[in-house]
């Protein structure tokens, strides 16, 4: 019923920036968060950033001052501003909504098949 696409992600040089994408799709009435998660293979799934639909803003300590997320409601499209990267980012990114569904009752949560950043030293 929702389908999230990421893309941006790719091969960067530490110190370098890259920006992510993610729209959203489907039977969609409206989306209360957006956010993106990381996960490398050692470590769980991580939140990483967070925007309400208020543009309220939460972000991962290891991030902030690097990290910039911000949305687009008319296109149901989020943003991931990365800057001063770092080989530690590197990871599989994905995108996640908090989806209320048109016509249809309750909400779900909806996830991208994720995109890979890469940060060389």
């Amino acid at each position: 019923q929702v389908q999230l696409v990421e893309s941006g992600g790719g091969l960067v040089q530490a110190g370098g920036p890259l920006r992510l994408s993610c729209t959203a799709s489907g039977n969609i009435f409206s989306i209360r968060t957006m956010g993106w998660y990381r996960q490398d293979p050692v470590k769980q799934r991580e939140l990483v950033a967070a925007i309400t639909i208020g543009a309220g803003t939460n972000y991962a300590d290891s991030v902030k001052g690097r990290f910039t997320i911000s949305r687009d409601n008319a296109k149901n499209t989020v943003y991931l501003q990365m800057n001063s990267l770092k080989p530690e980012d590197t990871a599989v990114y994905y995108c996640n909504a908090d989806v209320v569904l048109r016509g249809v009752p309750g909400r779900i949560d909806a996830w991208g098949k994720g995109t890979l950043v890469t940060v060389s030293s």
